[in-house]
């Protein structure tokens, strides 16, 4: 398969080679995103192929244009609604609620 998210598969493109001093988290924000993986994967229940595949779901134009561990947030969101673990509604009103300084 070539979507849009196989980029780094499809051939032509070269080869990745990012340079040594490249941190491994350029925002404080993907280190934490990172983390959630293991927690959720455990907890929620949904598997690595469903993770995969809500990130393959994303809009082409979203999925280029955001860094690449806003696809796990991404993938957080619709696998956690989708087991009933939060709802759309409780999520928004968390963001609405940091977004505004609160906790």
């Amino acid at each position: 398969m070539n979507g849009i998210h196989d980029l780094g598969g499809m051939h032509g493109l070269g080869p990745i080679n990012p340079p040594a001093s490249e941190p491994v988290f350029r925002e404080p924000w993907e280190g934490r995103a990172f983390a959630m993986f293991a927690g959720t994967f455990v907890f929620c229940g949904y598997t690595v192929d469903e993770f995969r595949h809500e990130i393959e779901k994303m809009d082409p134009a979203h999925y280029l244009e955001a860094p690449y561990y806003a696809h796990w947030l991404e993938a957080f969101k619709a696998c956690l609604i989708k087991y009933g673990h939060i709802t759309s509604d409780e999520l928004d009103a968390r963001i609405k609620l940091i977004a505004s300084g609160g906790q």
